[in-house]
């Protein structure tokens, strides 16, 4: 993939560059392994402090500071300490990882090893989903290739260090995405996520030890740090949102793909980089960051407070491309997914279609979303083949409301967020829609057609 002037590549440096391959004399080329050198012959607690100081968020969705995470580590219970490099990726619009794990395998296995020194782990995971196939072989072939270099395994570069990793492959659930549900399936269990309290990963984790569960751009990004120092790293970036992002974009743009960038607005990545929309078309919204975010409706303005006091007025293509630029504005940016609507798209039928994918990757454990999910598919879909009822949108908004944070883990909030969202910023299309599909002299198969065709 040609890479754009306005991108800022960190751990994506070499992905693309001609004649570089997952292979690690590829990597070894490029200073592969330089910085795991560097992390045996320091004290363990001095790479956790350099990583907090960075104030690196995980990029898996959440944003939670990853030097934070590792601090909250059960260290004084005398059971061993597990990392596991989350590499389900199951969110819809979202296709990052695998690049990385496709391209660069060598800079996970770096950014795992040096993980796993600083915090005392002797065995480490990577949970890949089943639908990476290929990926799951590279990673294989790479950890080999990196035990024949003593990077991996006993007594790693002579440090008297060992750790190992093994490669697991998922059987392909959204839900294992979820760290808890992830630690339920590597325990060969079904995958259903475990209530925090008592079982948070840091201290009731792995085989009920402590556990860090990271993502694997989060994991490289550990390589990044230490080379860079923690004060180089902040400086890429804003504020309180430090290093690269990388941004999947899919959907109504001339040039969808992934894009890693530093500081730069959501309009500089859709219009800019991505080129804008197809000729003849417009934007119509934005899901910034996978499927279960909030809606972004273009046109609409973002009004509020920053943290300093000062206030911000902002257009869809004004909001900044980070994780506060975008919850100020009302959503989240998630796993990096960002998917663009444009003005062909049919709402209602974009909705039926995520409801669709929603209830059929409910674990069942908990009743609200599990009879939620299926009320919320069976109503979008009856609406978009024809039997749209005024009456819906309403039921619709009670149904989510009985959802959200009212289950174990945040798959709820998956299911409530698009349906509220979209009718909270399209509500006359699902109205006009409603009322049309209730018409008895409508033509229902041309609606039809056209909800499909959207």
């Amino acid at each position: 993939m040609a890479i754009h002037p306005k991108e800022q590549r960190l751990v994506l440096k070499y992905a693309d560059e001609p004649g570089y391959t997952p292979h690690i004399d590829s990597y070894l080329a490029h200073g592969g392994y330089d910085m795991l050198k560097k992390a045996v012959t320091m004290e363990p607690q001095a790479i956790i402090d350099e990583v907090k100081a960075s104030t690196l968020r995980g990029r898996g969705g959440a944003g939670f500071p990853c030097g934070l995470k590792w601090s909250f580590v059960d260290r004084k219970s005398g059971k061993p300490i597990y990392l596991i490099c989350n590499c389900d990726e199951s969110e819809p619009g979202t296709f990052k990882d695998r690049q990385i794990v496709h391209k660069d395998p060598h800079q996970l296995i770096e950014g795992m090893m040096i993980s796993c020194f600083a915090n005392n782990v002797a065995k480490a995971f990577i949970y890949i989903r089943e639908e990476m196939p290929y990926g799951a072989k590279i990673l294989d072939q790479a950890i080999l290739e990196a035990k024949e270099k003593g990077f991996v395994g006993d007594n790693v570069l002579g440090s008297g260090y060992s750790c190992d990793i093994v490669v697991h492959r998922g059987a392909a659930a959204y839900i294992c995405g979820e760290e808890t549900g992830l630690i339920e399936s590597l325990e060969g269990k079904r995958a259903n996520p475990r209530i925090k309290p008592p079982y948070f990963p840091a201290v009731l984790g792995l085989y009920n030890c402590p556990t860090i569960v990271n993502n694997v751009e989060t994991l490289c990004n550990a390589v990044h740090i230490l080379d860079l120092g923690a004060e180089g790293f902040k400086k890429i970036g804003r504020p309180n949102n430090a290093g690269t992002r990388i941004w999947c974009v899919s959907g109504g743009v001339q040039r969808p793909g992934y894009y890693e960038v530093g500081e730069m607005t959501l309009g500089e990545l859709v219009y800019d980089v991505c080129g804008g929309p197809l000729p003849g078309r417009s934007i119509k919204a934005i899901i910034p960051g996978g499927s279960s975010m909030k809606i972004l409706k273009n046109g609409e303005r973002y009004k509020g407070k920053n943290p300093d006091g000062s206030e911000y007025d902002w257009g869809l293509e004004d909001i900044p491309l980070d994780y506060d630029g975008i919850a100020a504005a009302g959503s989240m940016s998630g796993s990096g997914g960002m998917m663009v609507l444009d003005d062909t798209v049919s709402i209602p039928a974009a909705l039926a279609n995520l409801m669709a994918f929603y209830s059929h990757e409910s674990c069942g454990q908990c009743t609200p979303c599990r009879e939620g999910s299926l009320w919320l598919k069976k109503i979008t879909s009856r609406m978009v083949h024809g039997q749209a009822r005024p009456e819906d949108v309403d039921l619709m908004l009670d149904v989510a409301g009985q959802i959200a944070g009212r289950t174990i883990c945040a798959f709820g909030f998956a299911v409530a967020w698009p349906v509220q969202s979209y009718i909270a910023k399209f509500e006359d299309e699902f109205r006009e829609y409603a009322a049309h599909l209730s018409d008895p002299n409508a033509d229902r198969q041309a609606i039809k057609e056209l909800a499909c065709n959207g």
